[in-house]
C-alpha cells in the first residue's frame, strides 16, 4: 500500500486550469483517469487525510504510485481527452459500463458498391448505417422481411452475390420480388444505391413521404384500370404500415430523442436507454456497472453519455437527450454533444407530459435490469459459496455462516417503532422464517435500546425452545419467565412468532443444514425461533452491534457471531473493535451482507408503514357493526365532521341516504361510548381549533375551511428509518 504523500506534487506545481489527470500504479499502469475544471483544486482533494476520503477513493490513492496531468484549453477538450484515455488505458478504478447482452443492430453497408442489409453486432464500422439496437435479432429479420417488398435491397452474402453474378441466375429472393437482383444486372448500381438510401430514410423515421407517394401511385393505377399494379401497391402500403405498427407512437410531433434512466445502489448501477426516432421507440439497450469510485447520478449519466456517443457523429446523436440528472457542470457535456452532432443538442430532465411518462417507463426498465442482474448473481451456487467463505474469513468465523439473521429498526420520529428479522440460508432468502416485532419495553426513539430488546426477545425464545425439548437444561442461564412468548400485537395477532411472507413454513427439512428432530414439531413443521443462526447482522454501526452483543451475553449465548453493516460507507463493525472491517468493493461477501441488510430494511419499513396507516385511518365509526366505507363517507359528507355527527340526533342521522333507524342508533351509541377527540391543532400555526371541523381521525391538516374525510390518511412530517 503506497503512501499518497510520497508522490504528492509540490505546492504550486499543479496548474489552476482545466485538464485531465491519470493515476498510475507502481508498474506504470493507468488505474484512474479524471477531468477537472481546476486541476489544482481537484488533485488537492485526493491528498487530504485518508480518513476523510471515500473508501473507494482511499483504495485508489493508496494503490497509485504517481499522478500525471495534461492541461487543455476548455472543459469540452477535457471531456474528449478523458474519454479517449479511458478507451485507451481501460483504468480499473473508472466507471465502466458493460452491456448486459450483445445487442444486434440493423445495418446497411453503404460503404460497398451494392449496399447490403444485414444484422450486425459488436463495434460499429465506418461507412455503415446502423439502426437500433434491437432486443432480438428475429425482430430485425421480421422488419426487414416486411420492407423488402417495397425496398428490394440486397441481403445476400458476398459469396452468394458473386456466385449469382457468375451463373447469371439470381437467388430465390430475386425470383419472388424481394431483391432487385443487381447481381444479374436487373438494376444498375446507382438504382440499387437509391433503393438503399430510401430504405435508410424510412428506417430513420421519414415514413410519411413514402406512404403518401405509394398511395398516390395506387390511386393513379386504379384510375388507369391497372388493377394488378394497384393491388401490388396496396400490399406494399400494408407492409409498410405493418412494419410501422411494430413500434407504437410514444412521443408526438415525430420527436427524435434518446431517453436515459439510471437505477443504482451503493455498489452497482444499471443504465437503460430508449432510442426514439420519429416519435417511435426504435431501439433499446442497457448497461450494468460496478461503482468503483464515489460517483453521483449525474456522474453516472456523464460516463454513460461518453460511452453512448463517443464514437457517434451526425444524426446518430439525436436533437434531444433526456436524462434523470444533469452532469455538473452540464455546459461542457452539452457542447461536446453539439460538436458530435454538428447542430444544437438539448440535454435536460423531463418535467411533465409524455416525455416524463416515457422516462418513468425507462426507469422501470432500469430497476428491473438491476434486479435481474442481482438475481442472476445471487442464484449462482458458486458465487454464494464464495460469498459465505469471504464472510467467514473477514469475520474470523470457524465455518461459513449457513444461516444468517439480520435485524433492523424502523420508526417515524419515535412513533410506531417496529423491528424486522429476515433470514438467509445458504445465501438465499428464507421468507417463511421472517419475523416482525413491536417495541414494547419503552416509549420513544432509541435504536440501540430497541435493538437490545429485539435480540433479547428473539434469543430468549430460542433458549425456551431448547429447554422445552430437553436439549438444554442449565436453568442458570434461562430467562426469568422460562418460556416467555412476548405477547401479541396491538391488533391481537402475535408479532413475534407468526411466519410471514407468501411462503408457508417448509416442513421438508431434507438436506437442510439445520434439519433434525430438535427443530421440528411432531407433525413435521419447523418450530418457531428454534433455528440458531451462525451470524447475526444488525443494520447499524458500533452502538447497535454492542447492544446486540450485550443482549446475547446476558442470555449466556457465546456461540453466535455478531456484526453490523453501516449503510453510509458499507463498513462491517465487530463487537469490541474500534475500527471497522472494510471488505473489498468486488467482494461477494460484501454483496451478500448488503442484500441481507437491504431486505431487513425493506421488511421493517413495510411493517411500520402498515401500522401507521391503520392508526391514521382509525375512526369511532369503525366500531359500528355493518357500517361500510361508503356509508361512513356519506355520514361525514352530510355532517362535515365526526364532532358534528356526535352532536346530531338519531332523527338527523336517519336523514342521510342509506342510513336506517337501527344503524343510526348504533352510530349514536358508538360515538357516545368513544372518548372525545383531543382538541384539534392547526399544524401551520399551532393554534387550538375549538370549533374546527375535524375529520374522522380527530386531527386537522391545514385549512380551517376544508373538512377532512372519514378515515383520511394524514401523513406525518419527518423521516422514516
Amino acid at each position: 500500500m503506497a503512501d499518497p504523500s510520497s508522490y504528492r506534487p509540490k505546492p504550486g506545481q499543479i496548474p489552476d486550469s482545466p485538464g485531465v489527470y491519470k493515476f498510475r500504479d507502481e508498474h506504470r499502469r493507468v488505474i484512474y483517469v479524471g477531468k477537472a475544471k481546476s486541476l489544482r483544486q481537484r488533485l488537492a482533494s485526493y491528498f487530504q487525510d485518508l480518513a476523510g476520503l471515500h473508501p473507494r477513493t482511499r483504495t485508489m490513492v493508496t494503490t497509485a504510485a504517481s499522478v500525471e496531468w495534461t492541461v487543455v484549453s476548455t472543459e469540452v477538450e477535457a471531456l474528449q481527452l478523458e474519454y479517449s484515455w479511458i478507451k485507451e488505458f481501460d483504468p480499473r478504478f473508472n466507471v465502466k459500463y458493460r452491456d448486459d447482452k450483445s445487442y444486434p443492430y440493423l445495418a446497411v453497408t453503404m460503404n460497398e458498391e451494392f449496399p447490403r442489409v444485414q444484422v450486425m453486432r459488436g463495434h460499429k464500422r465506418k461507412g455503415v448505417r446502423y439502426f437500433g439496437p434491437y432486443g432480438h435479432a428475429w425482430a430485425i429479420r421480421d422488419t426487414v422481411d416486411l420492407l423488402l417488398r417495397v425496398f428490394p435491397v440486397r441481403t445476400c452474402s458476398a459469396g452468394v452475390f458473386k456466385n449469382a453474378a457468375r451463373t447469371g441466375r439470381p437467388c430465390l429472393l430475386g425470383y419472388i420480388g424481394k431483391c432487385s437482383a443487381p447481381c444479374v444486372g436487373r438494376v444498375s448500381d446507382e438504382e440499387h444505391r437509391e433503393l438503399a438510401e430510401e430504405f435508410c430514410d424510412f428506417m430513420a423515421g421519414r415514413t410519411g413521404t413514402y406512404i403518401r407517394r405509394l398511395e398516390e401511385q395506387m390511386t393513379d393505377a386504379a384510375e388507369e384500370m391497372e388493377y394488378e399494379r394497384a393491388a401490388r401497391l396496396r400490399d406494399d402500403i400494408e407492409a409498410l404500415k405493418k412494419a410501422m405498427e411494430k413500434n407504437a407512437v410514444v412521443l408526438a410531433d415525430a420527436t427524435d430523442a434518446d431517453l436515459m434512466a439510471v437505477a443504482e445502489d451503493e455498489l452497482e448501477a444499471a443504465v437503460q436507454i430508449f432510442h426514439v426516432r420519429g416519435g417511435r421507440v426504435r431501439g433499446q439497450r442497457g448497461w450494468v456497472t460496478d461503482k468503483v469510485e464515489a460517483v453521483t447520478t449525474g456522474d453516472l449519466v456523464e460516463h454513460a453519455l461518453q460511452q453512448l456517443y463517443g464514437e457517434e457523429t451526425g444524426d446518430s446523436v439525436p436533437k434531444e437527450v433526456l436524462v434523470p440528472a444533469l452532469p455538473d457542470p452540464v455546459e461542457p457535456v452539452q457542447e461536446w454533444l453539439t460538436e458530435r452532432r454538428g447542430s444544437n443538442v438539448s440535454l435536460r430532465i423531463p418535467q411533465r407530459g409524455d416525455k416524463k411518462a416515457l422516462m418513468e417507463t425507462v426507469q422501470r426498465n432500469a430497476l428491473q435490469a438491476l434486479g435481474l442482474h442481482k438475481t442472476k448473481r445471487a442464484s449462482d451456487l458458486t458465487t454464494r459459496s464464495r460469498a459465505l467463505e469471504e464472510i467467514a474469513g473477514a469475520l474470523d468465523l470457524d465455518s461459513a455462516p449457513l444461516r444468517i439473521e439480520c435485524y433492523d429498526i424502523s420508526h417515524l420520529q419515535g412513533d410506531d417503532v417496529v423491528a424486522s428479522m429476515v433470514v438467509f440460508e445458504d445465501g438465499l432468502q428464507r421468507k417463511s422464517e421472517y419475523r416482525r416485532f413491536q417495541i414494547k419495553g419503552f416509549e420513544g426513539q432509541d435504536d440501540v435500546r430497541s435493538m437490545h430488546e429485539v435480540i433479547t426477545r428473539r434469543f430468549r425464545r430460542y433458549l425456551a425452545e431448547k429447554e422445552r425439548t430437553g436439549e438444554w437444561t442449565n436453568g442458570e442461564n434461562a430467562s426469568s419467565d422460562g418460556t416467555s412468548r412476548d405477547g401479541a400485537s396491538a391488533d391481537g395477532t402475535s408479532t413475534d412468532s407468526a411466519p410471514l411472507g407468501n411462503a408457508a413454513p417448509d416442513g421438508d427439512t431434507t438436506g437442510n443444514a439445520f434439519a433434525g428432530n430438535a427443530f421440528t414439531e411432531e407433525d413435521g413443521r419447523p418450530k418457531r425461533f428454534a433455528y440458531p443462526p451462525q451470524l447475526v447482522v444488525v443494520d447499524g454501526g458500533q452502538p447497535q452491534v454492542a447492544a446486540a452483543k450485550r443482549a446475547l451475553d446476558e442470555l449466556g449465548i457465546d456461540d453466535i457471531a455478531v456484526c453490523g453493516l453501516a449503510k453510509r460507507l458499507e463498513e462491517v463493525w465487530l463487537p469490541h473493535e474500534d475500527d471497522p472491517v472494510v471488505l473489498p468493493r468486488t467482494s461477494e461477501g460484501l454483496y451478500l451482507l448488503q442484500r441481507v441488510r437491504d431486505e431487513a430494511h425493506r421488511f421493517a419499513i413495510t411493517y411500520q408503514r402498515t401500522k401507521r396507516a391503520k392508526r391514521f385511518k382509525a375512526s369511532p365509526l369503525d366500531e359500528v357493526p355493518g357500517l361500510g366505507e361508503t356509508r361512513k363517507q356519506a355520514l361525514i359528507k352530510h355532517f362535515g365532521s365526526v364532532k358534528k355527527l356526535r352532536s346530531a340526533t338519531i332523527d338527523q342521522i336517519c336523514e342521510v341516504p342509506g342510513i336506517g333507524r337501527k344503524t343510526a342508533e348504533a352510530v349514536a351509541v358508538a360515538l357516545a361510548q368513544a372518548a372525545p377527540a383531543a382538541p384539534a391543532v392547526n399544524t401551520a400555526t399551532g393554534e387550538i381549533m375549538e370549533d374546527e371541523e375535524v375529520g374522522a381521525s380527530g386531527t386537522t391538516t391545514g385549512s380551517p375551511e376544508e373538512p377532512v374525510s372519514a378515515g383520511a390518511s394524514h401523513e406525518r412530517r419527518g423521516q422514516e428509518t
